[in-house]
């Protein structure tokens, strides 16, 4: 059974910086595929970054290199460092864990239950 728990949200003024980290179990395969999303008040939920079972790293545009994904060597644990924090990137903040094709999906099937990440200007 997977289970992810995200943890190092905030509240932070524009400028400044966050690392969330996000603790995985269960989710070993050789296929898994990590990822975050998040979901900002009266808006859908959105990828952010996703890190793929061959170690390739994708980014939403809108993170304009501000933010590095990352795990760690076991992979049972993921990150994200955000730098350059803006009012428009408020929302909670969610880990995500797939597999095979679906790493390819808008969404993960398995999400834990958000960190909120508030910025203010």
């Amino acid at each position: 059974q997977v289970q992810l728990a995200e943890s190092g949200g905030g509240s932070v003024q524009a400028g400044g910086s966050l690392r969330l980290s996000c603790a995985v179990t269960g989710a070993g395969d050789s296929s898994v595929c990590m990822g975050w999303f998040r979901q900002a008040p009266g808006e859908g939920r959105e990828g952010v970054a996703r890190v793929y079972s061959d170690g390739r790293i994708s980014y939403e545009n809108f993170v304009k290199g501000r933010f590095t994904i990352s795990q760690n060597v076991a992979k049972d644990t993921l990150y994200l460092q955000m730098n350059d924090l803006a009012p428009e990137d408020t929302a909670m903040y969610y880990c995500g864990v797939d597999y095979a094709l679906r790493c390819y999906m808008p969404l993960y099937n398995y999400m834990g239950q958000g960190t909120q990440v508030t910025v203010s200007s």
